[in-house]
């Protein structure tokens, strides 16, 4: 295993993390995703409440 300075290993991570461009699409996807499922969750077990009048 070779040695490599520190510098070359940080601008090696940074280059790497350039290449990776679909990561915050696919934040924003499961985010969208898990909010809409919580929405639709609440708007379909709202219509089970039991109404005591």
């Amino acid at each position: 295993m070779e040695h490599n300075p520190r510098a070359a290993w940080f601008a090696e991570a940074a280059r790497a993390a350039e290449q990776q461009g679909a990561g915050n699409l696919l934040r924003v996807v499961l985010i969208v995703m898990v909010l809409g499922c919580a929405l639709t969750a609440w708007f379909l077990l709202r219509g089970y409440r039991r109404k005591d009048d």
